[in-house]
Order: C-alpha cells, then sequence, then structure tokens
C-alpha cells in the first residue's frame, strides 16, 4: 500500500522514554507517521490529567482535540460505532443525528463521566462563550478502572479535565498508565492509554489515518501479539484471575477514536469506525458481554463543512456547506490503515504501561518484555532486522 521508505519515523520509544511494540521488535504492517501516533493527524492534540494519589486513586482524564484548542468548534465529519454497549458515550445521538463533531473527545472513568463532561461545559465557557451561548453536548467515554482505582470516590473533578484539554499538544504521545488509561488493565496486564498511526498515499497526496486507545479489556489467555498466541503462554503472575476477585477474564471495555485528514463523508467515518473491531480481534479479543466496545471516527477535512448554528438571518444563495469527499470504492486503503494503527495501538497500551499497585493492593503486572520477546522469536513475529 505504501512506500515503506517514504516517511521517517523514529518513535519507538514515548517521551518519558518507555519503549513501545517497535522497540521490542514486533513486526507489524503498514507505514506510520512520524510519531506514530494520532496526533500524525495534522491539527489533532492530545493532553492528559493524570491522577495518582495515596494507595488507592490510579485514574485520569484523556481529552482528544480534532481541531486544536483553536479549532473547537469548528465540525468535523464523524461517525461512530459501538460493538458492545455496555458502556458510555455522551454526546453520541446528537453525532448520529449531525454526522459532526465540533469539540474535544473526552475519555475517563465509568463514575466520572459527570465530572468531565461538566469540565468540557466551564472550559468552554471560559475559553469560547461564543459556543456556550448555544448549545452543548459533550462527548466523553468511558472505561472501567475499579480493580485498581477507588472509582466510586469523588477524586475526577471539573478542573481535571480543564486541565486535560488546556494540556493538549501534538507530536509525540505519552502511553501507558496516563490519562483516562492510569489505573486500566489489558488481557490480564497494566494497560490504558495507546496510539498510532498509518500513512495512505493517494495520488500525489498523502493522507494520515491515527488511533487512540483506553484499552480495558481482554481476557490473558486471549492475547495475540504480532500473530503470535501468547497469553496462553503468559500464564503465571496473572492477579486478576488467580485472586478472589470476581469479574470474569475480559471485563473492562475499550473505547477507540480514529482520525483522518482523508476528506471522508460521515458515512465514511461511521465505516471506518465498524473497521475498529477488525484491530482489537488481531490482538486476541473475541469481545466480553460486560465490556464496552464503542468507537468514533473523524475526519478533519473539509473545515467550513457540517456547520450547525442558529440562523442568524434569512437564507442566501451562498448558504451552503460544501463537501469533497473520498469515492466509495476508493475507501478500502484507509480500513486496512485502520486495522494495523488499532493493533498496534492496543499493543503500545500494552508494552508501555508499569507495574501497578492500587486500592486494597490490587496489582495489576507490565507485560514481561523479555519473556514477550522470546515467545515471538519462537513464533517466527520477532523482528531480526532482515
Amino acid at each position: 500500500m505504501n512506500n515503506p521508505t517514504a516517511i521517517p519515523h523514529t518513535a519507538t520509544t514515548t517521551p518519558s522514554g518507555r519503549p513501545r511494540a517497535r522497540a521490542l521488535g514486533i513486526r507489524l504492517d503498514g507505514t506510520p507517521g512520524p510519531a506514530n501516533a494520532l496526533t500524525d493527524v495534522p491539527g489533532v492534540a492530545i493532553g492528559y490529567a493524570t491522577l495518582v494519589e495515596g494507595t488507592s486513586v490510579r485514574t485520569g482524564v484523556t481529552a482528544l482535540l480534532p481541531r486544536g484548542r483553536d479549532g473547537v468548534g469548528l465540525p468535523c465529519a464523524a461517525g461512530r460505532y459501538s460493538l458492545n454497549g455496555n458502556g458510555e458515550m455522551t454526546g453520541s445521538s446528537w453525532l448520529d443525528e449531525s454526522g459532526a463533531l465540533a469539540g474535544p473527545v473526552m475519555i475517563t472513568n465509568t463514575h466520572a463521566v459527570g465530572s468531565v463532561h461538566r469540565g468540557v461545559v466551564d472550559w468552554t465557557v471560559a475559553n469560547r462563550p461564543d459556543l456556550a451561548r448555544q448549545w452543548l453536548l459533550p462527548v466523553v467515554a468511558e472505561t472501567w478502572d475499579g480493580y485498581l482505582n477507588d472509582i466510586n470516590g469523588p477524586h475526577v473533578r471539573a478542573e481535571h479535565a480543564v486541565a486535560a484539554i488546556d494540556s493538549a499538544g501534538s507530536g509525540p504521545v505519552e502511553e501507558g498508565c496516563v490519562g483516562g488509561g492510569t489505573g486500566m488493565n489489558c488481557y490480564g496486564f497494566k494497560g490504558g492509554s495507546g496510539t498510532a498511526s498509518r500513512v495512505v498515499q493517494y495520488g500525489s497526496a498523502r493522507h494520515t489515518v491515527g488511533a487512540f486507545v483506553q484499552a480495558n479489556f481482554g481476557a490473558r489467555r486471549e492475547l495475540v501479539v504480532a500473530g503470535t498466541p501468547v497469553g496462553r503462554r503468559l500464564t503465571e503472575d496473572n492477579p486478576m484471575e488467580d485472586t478472589d476477585w470476581t469479574a470474569p477474564g475480559g471485563a473492562g471495555s475499550v473505547i477507540v477514536v480514529v482520525g483522518t485528514d482523508a476528506p471522508l463523508l460521515p458515512d465514511q467515518c461511521r465505516a471506518l469506525a465498524r473497521r475498529v473491531p477488525l484491530g482489537l480481534a488481531r490482538t486476541g479479543t473475541t469481545g466480553s458481554h460486560f465490556s464496552g466496545d464503542i468507537f468514533l471516527a473523524f475526519s478533519t477535512a473539509n473545515a467550513g463543512a457540517l456547520t450547525s448554528s442558529f440562523p442568524q438571518a434569512p437564507a442566501t444563495d451562498e448558504d451552503y456547506d460544501t463537501l469533497r469527499h473520498l469515492p466509495w470504492g476508493r475507501i478500502d486503503p484507509y480500513y486496512e490503515a485502520t486495522v494495523q494503527a488499532v493493533e498496534e495501538a492496543v499493543l503500545n497500551a500494552l508494552v508501555t504501561a508499569e507495574d501497578t499497585i492500587g486500592r486494597d493492593g490490587h496489582r495489576s503486572p507490565a507485560i514481561p518484555h523479555d519473556r514477550l520477546r522470546a515467545l515471538l522469536a519462537e513464533g517466527r513475529g520477532h523482528d531480526d532486522g532482515r
């Protein structure tokens, strides 16, 4: 699909130096962008508020801004898909109705949705009062971090959502135990926040497809890395299933946000969101009844279209929105890029996360890098540089 030498990328570690999936020699398909992150899509910004307090608070807030802070209020074409509805994404009814996303996408823990929703309103009132004078339907999604975090405590507050938005930036992205992913688990290991990107050649243009995941799903036995079923070989040190903890393996949830600068219709964004489960399935999950698996995709092209504000005067002959979009018959490479970016984003969330102890002494182990490398080498999934 792409020339693998066309886009240089060196982002094999996070900004803090944590090794990502490619640093472990994991062979993955497709050509990443420079940061191998959703922020490779021009204009996209990501920010975090991370809460680690005492022995029981392991949580936070993630803010994804499709057009950065300055672009809040400027709609993007968008669509969403729910693989399993045991979860929440506020604002989705209006997103379905309008096919547009005009504000940040926030991700947090299940019981903090209300506080984060309020925080988005507070930020908008302070920074974009013109928007707040009309109406606001913030998009806030969640996964459940109650194994490691005192989820019933009022620890996430509106100001944490404001801080996440204010901290959002472009370029390389921290992953693992940060933001909304701070207390999350994935495949019986510590999980959390992860991202990746792919570049698609289209005529003389290059488009980027990026994915961001809050990974809190999957049973240990299911885990597959680069086609090698490693989970069934990594049975030791599995406290979530070896103790009296009662949640079944695979419970938790996963939120995925896909963004691109390719010009897409809202229905084409929805089609990208429907491909997210194929990327998740590459990592082994079969989808749990107790996992809320909800996905959103947006396109930053066509700035100025899909507007929906109160009319201030009678319509004129110029009052039309114009959308330029890919022909449906040309969309397959973007499906492929979505699947590849989602798979790698999950693996990045896993390998960058750190061993964590939280409430009631509950522990979530980091995936053992050396053992993973050895299993991949046995399974011919290890990149030996050839």
